[in-house]
């Protein structure tokens, strides 16, 4: 049986963060991009899907070589298809990523006071037309609670699979989640990182100063 890693954490919101949910229905006045919430609960989450790929956009950029420029998935190094998986040809991904539900619900008074609504307004340069619009966004110093397994199918790639996706977390602290980053949003640091093995080989506390670095390597604090 194929060994079993988790790790566990917390993400920690820096700058307000917009990973949007549907706005198929706006009533007049309503926030025009509101964030993804979870149906059952109404609180704010930070879906799966949008961590990992934002990981492996982050992890494929770095593995470039000058001058090259993106590539087509299935043409990425070997190390981020056996992590991240591939579509052409099938390969199961060894990394899932979780849904990170809100972990600090009573720091906040009601679902409301979680996120704001931040106004903002595009200026058209040649008629200087207005477009206003109001982009909601989970607050600073909101807390996630981060959950990502690792299937261990080689012992012999252990280290090097949980060290690029620890550089992969690194790097995402110095970028952003979500959008409108280029503008300030989505700045995210990862807290508390611990391991648990199972039917592996590796014993946690080996592998845990990879993790221990993500920590160190904090852009700004709240």
């Amino acid at each position: 049986m194929a060994g079993k890693w988790m790790i566990h954490g917390d993400l920690r919101v820096l700058t307000g963060l917009h990973i949007g949910g549907s706005s198929g229905f706006s009533a007049i006045g309503a926030v025009d991009s509101p964030v993804v919430r979870d149906k059952r609960t109404g609180w704010p989450i930070v879906p799966g899907s949008s961590l990992k790929g934002k990981l492996r956009a982050l992890l494929a950029r770095s593995l470039e070589a000058p001058g090259e420029g993106p590539r087509r998935l299935e043409e990425e190094p070997e190390e981020l298809l056996r992590l991240f998986g591939s579509a052409r040809p099938v390969r199961p991904a060894r990394l899932q990523v979780s849904d990170a539900f809100l972990k600090n619900k009573e720091a906040f008074p009601s679902r409301v006071d979680v996120t704001e609504v931040k106004f903002e307004n595009a200026i058209d340069r040649i008629t200087c037309q207005a477009n206003p619009r109001q982009i909601e966004r989970v607050v600073s110093g909101a807390v996630f609670q981060l959950v990502l397994v690792y299937r261990e199918e080689d012992p012999a790639q252990t280290q090097a699979d949980l060290k690029l996706l620890a550089d992969g977390l690194r790097l995402l602290q110095i970028d952003y989640l979500g959008g409108h980053g280029s503008r300030g949003s989505g700045r995210v640091t990862f807290e508390n990182l611990r391991l648990e093995a199972m039917g592996s080989p590796h014993r946690p506390e080996e592998l845990l100063p990879l993790f221990q670095e993500v920590e160190r390597y904090e852009l700004l604090s709240v």
